[in-house]
């Protein structure tokens, strides 16, 4: 048995749990994602930075922890808050269970929390913020309230450009703008024989220009797109140079936001993966795989600079654009994730095609 902690919302309702993992106290973002596996995918996602994960999925750790399904060497969120973790994982893969894993982490964990009545209120109230502590009674309630999420991008992005090599024949080259990304996004470009250049969230035009790209990938990242100025203006000048574009997630958001187009933040995000999705082109709706508590505004959309391609079937929100100003399309889920049926993959091979055009 652990030791006895609470989570305390900024609204005052409390919730009693038993500490696993790093010990001490943690205030951030709640935010709940409906996966019911990917746990270490969600661990390792750069986009949960600086927020507290509520997996809806009762029992979590049976496969234990297996590096190779990481998506960053980085463990985003900074707590963990589960109803029941698994002490006695049981897969071939696995190389040790969660607690171990946290501790080597510092990441501050919960269990026996009640996370349907915690999902409910979040569904319910809106996003808040909360703090882990061995002492509920002695909550500062203001700093609780006033706590935000800042540069995040700036705090996951890569601090230099490397280069990432395809095993076969290299058939075009892609600068990545790291703002957070997801290793699959990576993976995906290089099995379609793609080098892929990852540059830090703040590289100009002109260094992306001297890359001789044929392309240019817009990772996911955390926090609040608007708060990114300088990458915004940076994103106008890119746009100039004329390469094909796709953007995923925050990437999505940036760039719309870089057209002049506006984003919000939605009561409790898209996070898990099973969010539908329909093709306003085509017609089909997919499942898709999604983590953001923004969006853009779609009737922010200038129709002479881009149309709406994507909208969420559950909230019509917007989930997708086709740009008409550049050769560029962007989509708010992540098409590389592998939430079940993998159709949304074939944006990867559009975004392809347009490289060998322009080439």
């Amino acid at each position: 048995m652990g030791k006895t902690a609470y989570l305390v919302l900024e609204n005052g309702k409390k919730f009693q749990g038993e500490r696993f993992g790093a010990q001490g106290e943690v205030t951030a973002e709640v935010v709940f994602t409906t996966g019911m596996t990917g746990y270490l995918e969600t661990l390792t996602d750069p986009s949960y930075w600086g927020q507290m994960v509520v997996q809806t999925f009762p029992l979590i750790g049976n496969y234990g922890v297996i590096p190779a399904d990481f998506e960053s060497d980085m463990i985003g969120p900074r707590a963990y808050l589960v109803k029941s973790w698994c002490q006695a994982p049981s897969n071939f893969r696995s190389e040790g269970s969660l607690d171990t894993f946290f501790l080597e982490k510092g990441v501050t964990a919960l269990s026996g929390i009640d996370t349907r009545t915690l999902t409910k209120t979040i569904r319910e109230k809106g996003v808040m913020n909360g703090v882990i502590t061995d002492d509920p009674d002695k909550v500062d309630f203001e700093k609780l309230k006033a706590y935000r999420v800042e540069k995040a991008v700036e705090a996951v992005s890569t601090k230099k450009t490397y280069t990432l090599t395809p095993e076969g024949e290299r058939r075009c080259r892609v600068a990545l703008l790291d703002f957070g990304q997801k290793r699959n996004i990576c993976r995906e470009l290089l099995r379609r024989g793609s080098e892929v250049i990852v540059c830090p969230h703040n590289t100009t035009a002109r260094e992306i220009g001297e890359l001789k790209a044929d392309g240019i990938m817009l990772s996911n990242g955390p926090g609040d797109p608007a708060e990114n100025t300088e990458v915004i203006e940076n994103l106008k000048e890119i746009c100039k140079l004329g390469l094909p574009i796709f953007g995923i997630c925050l990437g999505h958001q940036l760039l719309a936001l870089s057209h002049g187009f506006s984003t919000q933040k939605l009561k409790y995000g898209h996070r898990g993966a099973n969010q539908p999705v329909k093709n306003l082109e085509t017609g089909k709706v997919y499942i898709s795989s999604q983590n953001h508590g923004y969006a853009v505004v779609s009737q922010s959309i200038k129709s002479e600079l881009g149309k709406e391609l994507f909208v969420n079937v559950n909230d019509g929100t917007c989930e997708g654009i086709r740009y008409l100003d550049c050769p560029a399309f962007t989509v708010q889920f992540h098409p590389e994730a592998c939430s079940g049926p993998q159709d949304t993959e074939g944006l990867f091979e559009e975004f392809f095609a347009m490289m060998k055009e322009g080439k």
